[in-house]
Order: C-alpha cells, then sequence, then structure tokens
C-alpha cells in the first residue's frame, strides 16, 4: 500500500466512519450488521465503507451475496507510523519506531 495521508485523514476524520472502524476491529460485519449496530441508513453506511476502501483501511470478503468488512489493522499501524516518520521524525517515540522496524 502506498501511504497517502490525504486520504488517510478523509477516512478517518468523520465520527460514523471512526464508529464503523471501531466496530470492524475485531470483527468481520456485513453492511446490514453495520447499518444495525450505527442506527444508520444503508446507503449512509455505505457511502462511508467506500471511503474506509479507498483508503484501505477496511478489508472485503464476499461471501455468496454478502460483503463483510473489517478493520485493516496492519495498515492502520503503517499510516500511523508513516505520519509519525513525515511530522514528527526527531521525536523519541518515532526513533523507537524506526528502530523496531529495522530489526
Amino acid at each position: 500500500m502506498k501511504f497517502n495521508p490525504v486520504l488517510f485523514a478523509k477516512a478517518i476524520s468523520d465520527e460514523t466512519r471512526q464508529k464503523i472502524m471501531n466496530i470492524c476491529c475485531c470483527d468481520s460485519l456485513s453492511v446490514s450488521e453495520i447499518v444495525e449496530k450505527l442506527d444508520v441508513s444503508q446507503p449512509t453506511v455505505s457511502h462511508h465503507l467506500a471511503i474506509l476502501r479507498e483508503a484501505d483501511l477496511v478489508t472485503v470478503r464476499e461471501d455468496g451475496k454478502q460483503t463483510f468488512y473489517s478493520l485493516n489493522q496492519e495498515n492502520i499501524a503503517i499510516c500511523c507510523g508513516q505520519l509519525m516518520i513525515k511530522f514528527a521524525p526527531e521525536s523519541i517515540t518515532t526513533e523507537k519506531l524506526l528502530n523496531t522496524l529495522k530489526a
């Protein structure tokens, strides 16, 4: 994945998308399950999932006619790490991250 800070920021900037990311964190949910948990319309959930997919922050699994979504935790970590490297390169925390990546 090529890191795009604008797409990442756009994806995480909305409260509804943050809620979707939270409920899909450790679970694989269908659109209807997400709609039910958030109590918002299906088109609203689909719109937000499209933005999260574009930023590669959710994984998609097809099962028959159902589509299941889960948080792409690896890409979340990569994006956060890239932000640290770009905007806080002299931070001790960033230095520790870079040392971990080199190991």
